[in-house]
C-alpha cells in the first residue's frame, strides 16, 4: 500500500480546526494523552497557518513591487 501525502488545510480551515481543538481541550474532558495529541496537532496547524500568511505577504510584496519601485512597508490599520 502506498501512503498518500495529505495536503495541509487552507488557512481558513486551519483556523476553524484550531478553534475546535481549543474548545475540546478547554472542556477538560480529554485524557492527558488526548490533550497532548490535540496540542501537537494544533502546533502543526499553527505553523501551517503562519506559513500561509508568510506566503501571502510575499505575494502581495511581489505584486506591489511590480507596480512601482517603492520599498515594502509594514501594514498599519486605521484605528478610526
Amino acid at each position: 500500500m502506498s501512503a498518500k501525502k495529505k495536503t495541509p488545510p487552507s488557512f481558513e480551515e486551519a483556523l476553524i480546526e484550531l478553534e475546535t481543538l481549543v474548545v475540546g481541550m478547554e472542556d477538560g474532558e480529554l485524557s492527558l494523552e488526548d490533550t497532548i495529541k490535540h496540542y501537537e496537532h494544533g502546533v502543526a496547524l499553527g505553523r501551517n497557518a503562519l506559513q500561509a500568511l508568510d506566503e501571502a505577504q510575499q505575494r502581495v510584496q511581489i505584486l506591489s513591487e511590480n507596480g512601482s519601485q517603492q520599498t515594502a512597508q509594514d501594514f498599519e490599520a486605521d484605528e478610526a
